[in-house]
């Protein structure tokens, strides 16, 4: 049982590409192939796992392995769909080690970071604009914005711990949205 459970989630971790929302068909296929779960029983599965903190792929492993056979279940399957990933990244964070030094490759990181900051900001405003938070001028929107900027001055200014900023914030909707 617990070899199946290994090596199932070892051919998933190395066969799946495109995140952990993209693996859950496959996920599926095999737990239903080997009769582990039923399609219900891998909907709540999946709810569960999406709901929890962490990668969907690897907590959907960890559901699956302790509904078949228990903590050591979890463990194995955690195992399996991890060891494919840290494999990679470390043969990669090798092959960089030696090359961190290398005046090109400092010039590429160092041109990397205002890309990976402009895609930050693109999907928070891509996410901001398609869930409502920034839409036509309203109480709402000029709320949502003062919320934002009092949090990141809060951050930046006095080094406010984010989880205090993260309450502070919710404290300010409920007084204010509800």
């Amino acid at each position: 049982m617990y070899l199946n459970l290994f090596l199932s989630f070892l051919m998933i971790g190395f066969i799946s590409f495109g995140g952990g929302y993209a693996m859950i068909p496959v996920i599926e296929m095999e737990v239903t192939k080997n009769g582990w779960l039923n399609t219900e029983e891998f909907t709540n599965v999946i709810a569960i796992s999406g709901m929890s903190p962490g990668p969907i792929a690897t907590n959907t492993a960890i559901f699956v392995g302790y509904e078949i056979a228990g903590l050591s279940g979890a463990v194995v399957s955690a195992l399996g769909m991890v060891l494919p990933s840290l494999s990679l990244i470390l043969i990669i964070a090798a092959f960089f080690y030696k090359m961190n030094k290398h005046p090109l490759t400092k010039a590429a990181f160092y041109g990397l970071r205002p890309i990976i900051t402009g895609l930050i900001v693109y999907a928070a405003i891509n996410f901001a604009v398609s869930n409502g938070v920034i839409g036509a001028i309203s109480f709402t929107t000029i709320s949502l914005l003062l919320i934002f900027l009092l949090s990141l001055f809060s951050l930046i200014r006095y080094k406010m711990h984010p989880v205090l900023v993260i309450l502070l914030s919710g404290i300010i909707g409920v007084l204010l949205y509800a």
